[in-house]
């Protein structure tokens, strides 16, 4: 079992109450990261409903958590053969921190037409990549990124203006990604406002939606971060995640605000 999975476990409480832990490990900041949270509930809602995998889920985020046990409440909204919907909520110091509603499935299952309009991005192979050394966060000694695009803005002080993203992921102990694993990664890259802006400020997601289109294959996973429109400080990235073996495994989206901080000091993201 890897850290992750250890990481976001749930214990089973009474009246489809689960209880969760926050660990270290997963920080940007003080801050116990978005996806992260996510994957946790998202095992909750798993253990509560007949299928296993998260065909899509989006969650909205109240108010901030930080490291310690969290309770989540789900509710299963209806069950059929192949599908089955749930919602749930996230609770810390008696405060309601994230509610979630969300679509589950089973991937393996499904067949029918397919189609691809857009395909991964060429880059050099994970093993080809130097491992980029520099861990400004604490969550990078959990998850290892590999940067194919947009690491100048960090080593450099580079603004591309591009608004993309690209780099291999990976678990740092080297587990198997499962499809709760793919919440977490869709949430892991730098905003890509950064690229346009430099990599100053802060800028908490609101709200993220992660579909889930297949269980990837072992190995890394490729992602890749795109915005496009930055208005009254409100911006969108649009998420990729593709497999080793180039299957498109997951696609999110996420509402973000950029917070500019005073000093660079304030800033998580700074190395």
């Amino acid at each position: 079992m890897g850290k992750f999975t250890r990481d976001t476990g749930v214990t089973a409480g009474a009246n489809n109450e689960w209880h969760g832990e926050l660990h270290s490990g997963w920080r940007v900041g003080e801050i116990p990261n978005g996806g992260y949270v996510l994957a946790l509930i998202a095992r909750a809602l798993r253990q509560s409903l007949p299928h296993r995998d998260p065909l899509t889920i989006n969650a909205f985020f109240l108010a901030p958590t930080r490291l310690g046990e969290v309770l989540v409440r789900t509710d299963s909204l209806r069950e059929g053969r192949g599908t089955s919907f749930g919602s749930a909520e996230l609770w810390q110091d008696e405060e309601l921190k994230v509610r979630v509603t969300a679509a589950f499935t089973d991937l393996d299952r499904l067949s029918g037409e397919q189609w691809l309009g857009a395909a991964a991005p060429a880059v050099p192979d994970f093993d080809a990549l130097k491992a980029q050394t520099a861990r400004a966060l604490e969550i990078h000694h959990s998850v290892e990124m590999r940067m194919v695009r947009g690491f100048d803005v960090f080593e450099q002080g580079k603004r591309p203006m591009t608004g993309e993203f690209i780099a291999w992921l990976q678990h740092c102990d080297a587990a198997p990604a499962d499809t709760l694993d793919l919440i977490m990664m869709a949430d892991i890259m730098p905003p890509p406002v950064f690229t346009v802006l430099g990599p100053f400020g802060w800028v908490p997601t609101i709200e993220i939606t992660v579909q889930c289109r297949a269980r990837p294959a072992p190995g890394p996973l490729l992602g890749r971060h795109l915005s496009r429109y930055l208005t009254r400080g409100i911006i969108e990235a649009d998420g990729e995640l593709w497999d080793s073996e180039g299957q498109l495994v997951a696609l999110s989206r996420q509402t973000m605000k950029v917070r500019q901080p005073k000093t660079a000091a304030q800033n998580p993201f700074s190395v």
